[in-house]
């Protein structure tokens, strides 16, 4: 059915997420793939929270479809949304070690981006209690190696 051309993989729910946001909250790397390989797909298009489907799949720790949506060009790893907030700020907050680490091996990522509360990963994981958190992002702040 998406590989037919009149329907639409585009088009937003009422929260302004498309079917591939949907697909990257869900965790399904095959829908992901299928919606990805239709020219009419965007990838960077936000929800009315300005999160990108990277960003959503990020803070749900799906990993595979990370690493799919990862591997497009135009795919920021570090993007804010309406409130600052990166996908390294969720994932430090909510303990996603294997995200954690994904995201300080990519160059763009900022690890001290802070949000419009002026609150950045490393004070996020803290707050939490997440110290193997707190401890890589020292390490990638210190230039040191992310394993």
């Amino acid at each position: 059915m998406v590989g037919q051309e009149e329907v639409n993989p585009y088009k937003p729910d009422q929260h302004g997420q498309t079917p591939l946001s949907q697909a990257a909250i869900g965790g399904h790397e095959c829908v992901v793939q299928i919606l990805l390989a239709r020219k009419d797909v965007n990838p960077e298009k936000p929800d009315n929270c300005g999160r990108i489907p990277f960003f959503l799949t990020a803070n749900r720790g799906h990993e595979g479809v990370m690493k799919i949506l990862l591997g497009r060009e135009e795919v920021n790893p570090d993007q804010r949304d309406i409130l600052g907030r990166t996908p390294l700020s969720f994932a430090a907050q909510d303990g996603l070690e294997a995200v954690v680490k994904i995201l300080l091996r990519r160059e763009e990522v900022n690890p001290n981006h802070p949000d419009n509360d002026s609150r950045t990963p490393l004070r996020w994981a803290t707050s939490y209690g997440h110290r193997r958190i707190e401890a890589l992002l020292f390490c990638r702040n210190h230039n040191g190696p992310i394993t």
